[in-house]
């Protein structure tokens, strides 16, 4: 089996879409052996800002000398982004060498997995095979029945900002959104709590307490940011003093309080963490996509987020770093998002905006985009494709201006490539 062969099988029409239940990924794992009992884990779930927490715990570990796996999605260029050893993605062969193992297994099963649930199972065989030490595992959706829950009890679970996000999968309201992801809490693994509303709190006590699990929560009073610009943030958190941080925006150093507690955690188990494992480790967590300046000339930013939380955060951050700057905002979303309160936070924010049609069935098309955002007061103009969009957007913003990507992951990956194959940008894709 080839690389490209392994993911159209990957991506095939045939899988199922989003199907809560372990049962199919639990026995397409014991046809493998049980690969993912061999393997300790950090457990992160959340609405927001578990793929920022997981990068920044994952680069704690390395620098501390353990083989780590890191499990994510989506992915932003390549598929194999969603998983690596020690900060290197999976080869293309070695994708297609356990793809092609797992193929007949999952041909086999009466009920076969959805796609989310190969790739887990694809994950968990990859990490075995290059003995990691450990690993830390993003959740796909939800925490209870998404896949990565198979896992024996983590040595940490983790969980971050909680908000309303897939409610027709999770519940309507933030309790029942808590409950759901509590649900990878599990007896003999310590909690991390990233700080909520009293109701979420309650909830997730009492999981603790069920399954007799110590529960620690983040404490933000204790943050102080010392300083931050485009090269990124200095901070300090209890102990931690003049902690520096490439990431960018105020809801970072949240994270980063979340992933402080984490690798604590950790420490408290048996970890072997000095602190300047953990100080190297923040200053060099790579997570891309997530209010990334690209280039300077002009200033070019772009951002994944996609739900209410996420746009309330960029806002902060556009007034935080942007403040009176002209700017033009690229943008493409799904139609099924709900993009007008989306819109009403960072139209006052923004001059014009360039609309583009993410590569995704479910993008609402550019010229239906810009024909609503036009009732915005601010003009908007659909480009051909996100390429075209990047260049007529770098066009309006001139040398001095300011270029802000932001709608949808779907179109990061794409806006980053056309950056910095152009040459414009800090760092390779």
């Amino acid at each position: 089996m080839t690389y490209e062969e392994a993911l159209t099988y990957i991506h095939s029409v045939c899988w199922k879409g989003s199907i809560p239940g372990l049962s199919r990924t639990q026995e397409l794992l014991a046809k493998m052996g049980n690969p993912e009992k061999g393997l300790k884990f950090v457990h992160i779930t959340g609405t927001n800002g578990k793929g920022s927490t997981a990068a920044m715990t994952a680069s704690v570990l390395r620098k501390a000398g353990y083989r780590t796996g890191l499990y994510t999605s989506p992915f932003l260029w390549r598929f194999n982004e969603r998983m690596n050893v020690d900060g290197v993605d999976i080869s293309d062969q070695e994708l297609a060498e356990i793809t092609q193992a797992v193929k007949p297994l999952a041909d086999s099963m009466a009920d076969p997995p959805t796609e989310f649930e190969l790739v887990t199972v694809i994950g968990f065989a990859y990490f075995a095979h290059h003995n990691c030490d450990v690993v830390v595992l993003e959740v796909g959706m939800g925490g209870a029945l998404d896949s990565t829950n198979v896992i024996p009890s983590p040595e940490v679970a983790v969980i971050t900002n909680i908000g309303l996000d897939h409610t027709e999968y999770l519940g309507s309201t933030l309790e029942e959104i808590a409950a759901t992801k509590a649900g990878i809490i599990k007896p003999g693994s310590e909690v991390v709590l990233y700080p909520s509303t009293p109701g979420v709190l309650a909830v997730v006590r009492q999981a603790c307490q069920d399954q007799n699990a110590p529960l620690t929560v983040a404490d933000f009073d204790d943050i102080v940011s010392k300083a931050h610009d485009f090269s990124g943030q200095t901070f300090s958190y209890g102990r931690y003093v003049d902690v520096r941080l490439p990431l960018l925006g105020a809801h970072q150093l949240r994270n980063a309080a979340v992933a402080l507690e984490t690798v604590e955690a950790l420490r408290r188990r048996g970890w072997k963490i000095s602190y300047q494992n953990l100080f190297d480790g923040i200053r060099d967590t790579v997570w891309p996509g997530r209010f990334e300046l690209l280039c300077r000339e002009p200033v070019f930013l772009v951002d994944g987020g996609h739900n209410p939380q996420c746009l309330q955060a960029l806002a902060e951050n556009v007034r935080d770093y942007l403040a009176g700057r002209d700017i033009t905002a690229l943008t493409g979303v799904m139609a099924d998002k709900d993009y007008t309160d989306m819109f009403a936070e960072m139209a006052p924010l923004v001059s014009r905006f360039v609309t583009v049609t993410p590569d995704n069935p479910r993008a609402m098309p550019a010229q239906e985009l810009a024909a609503f955002l036009e009732q915005s007061g601010k003009p908007a103009q659909a480009a051909s494709s996100v390429e075209q969009g990047v260049w007529d957007a770098i066009a309006l913003a001139g040398k001095d201006g300011v270029v802000l990507a932001f709608g949808s992951l779907y179109m990061t990956g794409a806006v980053r490539h056309t950056v910095m194959a152009a040459g414009k940008g800090k760092s390779p894709v």
